[in-house]
């Protein structure tokens, strides 16, 4: 692949691909982190990519990759070192209390819990029914290439989307979402 070719590939699927690595992230920051990791990959493996393979497919697994690495070494460093601050909490989506506020803290909290709770629903899928519906849903691929960047077979990729259907459905439908 040449410097064109990667240069039309960015234009074509750069924001599939973007949007797949924010939602895998599950935070803007830290999905263009990954975005930028899964490009500066590809375009050191640009050589060895041919222009007729599915490269779409080839970044959003090269993603799967780097995310998971990033993952495990989070892990082992919090597992070792761990920490909390007001400044991790704030970006988190966490309000420090304003005296200005007519509203008590009490209600702050409630409101940022509930809204915590419905985002978090997806995210909170385990990574094996979350990665297929984000595949399916952000990066718009087909199930036969769900199930060839995860390597497992058809039939388990659509069994896995829809048993995160079922969770997701049954956890709406517990704090009242109706369809």
């Amino acid at each position: 692949m040449n410097k064109d070719e990667f240069d039309q590939f960015v234009l074509e699927f750069g924001k599939d691909i973007l949007r797949f690595c924010r939602m895998t992230a599950q935070d803007a920051e830290n999905g263009d982190e990954l975005y930028q990791d899964t490009m500066l990959k590809l375009l050191e493996k640009r050589k060895r990519l041919g222009s007729t393979e599915n490269t779409k497919s080839y970044a959003l697994s090269t993603s799967i990759y780097l995310w998971k690495n990033k993952k495990k070494k989070y892990a082992n460093r919090m597992r070792l070192v761990p920490t909390s601050s007001i400044d991790e909490m704030t970006e988190e989506g966490y309000e420090i209390s304003d005296p200005a506020r007519k509203e008590s803290p009490e209600q702050i909290v409630l409101q940022q819990n509930e809204i915590t709770m419905v985002q978090g629903f997806v995210a909170s899928l385990p990574e094996k029914y979350r990665l297929p519906i984000y595949l399916h849903y952000s990066a718009d691929l087909r199930i036969k290439e769900i199930s060839q960047i995860l390597g497992l077979p058809e039939g388990t990729v659509k069994s896995r989307m829809r048993e995160a259907k079922k969770q997701l459905k049954e956890k709406l439908e517990e704090i009242g979402y109706d369809r």
